[in-house]
């Protein structure tokens, strides 16, 4: 495997730094609690930790705003600090991946402060500023991702500046060069203080038309959805010139030695693919969130499975999400037992995996009330659904009141089952779905089929999911029941490395493989088992 990148072989794990360890008792995560953790991701088995924004910041949209592109925020700790945790992550082997905002910054960065100082300020041309279409009319239909239009008036110079998100999150203006070898400067700090690479948000909104035409409505909206989905974002998102921004962003991060440019990117499988670039010269990985959007059930996923595969370029390297800071809980979205599952499908399909912090320990959504949200994206259409707040609470670590995340005030509430669902008690259980995780991650640095190989012999039947991979002469099959009732697959001689269930590893799969509901087991086929490909499995009900 000595070929294969970090990145390709390993696994990565999502912080959300307010949310994983407070080390100074005011409530919200920060740095040195990283730190102090850093032993717990080690045995976890992970590779890499994405950050989450821990630049200054007025918290408008939690980081999200950024004030400062070259520091740290307060409530996270200091530079000092993030440089001890570089230092301390690379000495364990682990390596550090940063959140980096360049759609956007807040409306308190000096940038914009001085932007909107004047119409001929030299930093005028850095943001998006238009005239409105005639008398107290804006420039055009486009719409917020939070909310209402995009377009917010000043009053000094009498004309509206655009902003995909809250109107204290000003887009720049990627179209101008002195914009871009800014950002650039940005990159080349960071790299320069040891990060590894970086994950780059809303990737696909940096550029938008510059002939400003209202986006067409969006005939397929349905009522309830984020009002942004009432039109088309024809003319903010996915403009072809966004690939000459990236490959120049990438240029900056392939001029260190072994890093990563990781984009987020919420498009259609044929449009996310053309994020790697010509020539591969784009996102190393643009991610791929298809798990995170589509019916859980087997016809569903081996159909992405099979779509996502094909259209990948030559050369392109796969990825997979199950979970992240803006979306839903897996272990909510699906149920507990369906999430050891779910981990099974992530941690063996092809391509490097991402893990949200908490989906190792079974975390569900947090019932938030009104009094308690914090998310501007609730806040700003009320009663929709669409705070993020619930899939943000406090990892929990043990069974005591504020659960080892905090001495003081948490600033979202733990989740109700913090004193069961903590990584103290599951450690402690050998079957948890903590220890799952761990099997599976170290099953998948050591299986070379696992970690590299192909992905093959994609089959269905009812909700019974199976592949295999394979590497020269290893191969491993997976079986995933995704069903709530038993499900048997036939003639599979091999043996069993591991089952969802932690209660059967080593036992030999010859004739048939009985699946208990809710199961997923991993089958590495012995040498006298026919090839898939030359002949179908057999599925079928007990």
């Amino acid at each position: 495997m000595e070929d294969l990148k970090w990145w390709q072989n390993g696994v990565i794990y999502q912080i959300y730094p307010r949310s994983f360890q407070d080390s100074n008792g005011d409530g919200i995560g920060d740095l040195p609690g990283i730190i102090r953790r850093l032993d717990y991701l080690v045995t976890l088995g992970i590779d890499a930790i994405w950050i989450s924004p821990i630049f200054p910041s007025p918290m408008a949209d939690f980081g999200y705003d950024v004030a400062d592109y070259c520091d740290v925020a307060t409530i996270f700790g200091n530079l000092g600090d993030f440089d001890r945790l570089v230092a301390e992550a690379h000495r364990r082997g682990l390596r550090i991946i940063l959140d980096f905002v360049p759609n956007h910054t807040s409306n308190q960065h000096p940038w914009f402060i001085e932007s909107r100082g004047s119409r001929d300020n030299p930093k005028r041309d850095w943001y998006i500023w238009k005239d409105g279409s005639g008398r107290g009319r804006l420039p055009n239909n486009w719409l917020s991702h939070f909310g209402g239009p995009a377009w917010a008036w000043d009053e000094t110079t009498k004309q509206y500046y655009y902003h995909s998100f809250l109107p204290e999150q000003p887009d720049l203006n990627w179209r101008n060069p002195a914009v871009k070898q800014a950002m650039y400067a940005v990159l080349r700090f960071w790299l320069d203080r040891g990060v590894d690479g970086f994950r780059v948000d809303v990737l696909w909104l940096l550029i938008k038309d510059d002939s400003f035409l209202d986006n067409p409505v969006n005939l397929g909206y349905v009522p309830g959805e984020s009002s942004h989905n009432r039109l088309l974002p024809l003319y903010t998102a996915n403009r072809p010139e966004v690939h000459a921004m990236i490959a120049e962003m990438r240029s900056v991060i392939d001029a260190y030695a072994d890093r990563v440019l990781i984009g987020e990117i919420y498009l259609p499988i044929d449009l996310l693919v053309t994020y790697y670039g010509h020539n591969l010269g784009g996102a190393n990985l643009p991610f791929n969130f298809q798990l995170l959007q589509t019916a859980w059930n087997a016809a569903s996923i081996a159909r992405i499975v099979e779509e996502y595969e094909a259209a990948l370029p030559p050369g392109a390297w796969p990825n997979w999400v199950l979970g992240n800071h803006d979306k839903p809980r897996i272990a909510s979205r699906i149920g507990e037992a369906q999430a050891r599952v779910a981990a099974m499908l992530l941690l063996t399909l092809r391509g490097t995996p991402t893990v949200y912090y908490g989906e190792e320990i079974g975390m569900k959504d947090i019932p938030i009330s009104s009094e308690q949200v914090q998310d501007p994206a609730e806040k700003n259409e009320p009663g929709r659904g669409l705070g993020r707040d619930p899939e943000r609470a406090p990892m929990p670590w043990d069974k005591s009141v504020l659960a080892g995340f905090t001495s003081g005030k948490p600033w979202l509430p733990l989740g109700p089952d913090h004193a069961i669902c903590n990584v103290q008690s599951l450690r402690e259980n050998p079957r948890s779905i903590l220890n799952l995780y761990r099997r599976l991650v170290e099953l998948r640095r050591h299986n070379s089929a696992l970690t590299r190989g192909a992905i093959n012999a994609i089959r269905i039947q009812g909700n019974v999911l199976l592949y295999e991979r394979s590497h020269g002469d290893d191969r491993t099959v997976i079986i995933l029941n995704l069903g709530h009732e038993p499900a048997c697959v036939s003639h599979t001689p091999g043996r069993l490395l591991l089952s969802t269930y932690l209660d059967r590893d080593g036992n030999d799969v010859v004739g048939d493989a009985s699946l208990r509901a809710d199961e997923g087991i991993i089958v590495e086929v012995t040498s006298t088992c026919t090839h898939p490909q030359n002949r179908p499995w057999n599925l079928s009900a007990p």
